[in-house]
């Protein structure tokens, strides 16, 4: 059988993975679109890109519960767009639970050296403090302080 999956680009979409998850045999979260539609920002914008966030505490939530509609279910979960190839998001990513990152070849390299000299404990702990947080100006000083230390 040919596997049937889903994209998760949208804050409805997110909000309704369980039952995706459930019908579906993988999810692929494009972050691009999930963090323009979320924060309705216009990524292209030059006025407005100082708005685009992926750290915003909204898109780390709805990334966060797609990732445990699938954990739950059983259902494999990616993630493509430009938040998954970016490795200062890289820790935060695992940290949450996601193992599968789609992006540019010349970025490979670099993410799987990076991942190899992580503790993926501590990147639970550093995504739990994410959550509890107020806000991304407090998840990004997270993770350069998680940054200086390795």
């Amino acid at each position: 059988d040919l596997p049937i999956g889903g994209m998760i680009e949208v804050p409805a979409a997110a909000l309704a993975a369980h039952a995706f998850a459930s019908r579906l045999d993988f999810l692929s979260i494009g972050t691009n679109d999930l963090i323009q539609y979320t924060l309705a920002i216009d990524r292209v914008d030059d006025e407005l890109t100082y708005l685009y966030d992926p750290t915003h505490p909204a898109v780390l939530r709805l990334i966060h519960e797609v990732l445990r509609a699938c954990r739950v279910t059983g259902t494999a979960v990616g993630m493509c767009g430009e938040m998954a190839g970016e490795m200062r998001f890289l820790p935060l990513l695992i940290g949450m639970g996601l193992r599968d990152l789609s992006m540019q070849p010349a970025a490979i390299l670099d993410v799987r050296e990076r991942v190899r000299s992580l503790d993926a404990a501590e990147l639970e702990a550093i995504a739990q403090q994410a959550f509890a947080v107020p806000d991304q100006v407090d998840v990004n000083a997270l993770l350069a302080d998680l940054e200086k230390r390795h």
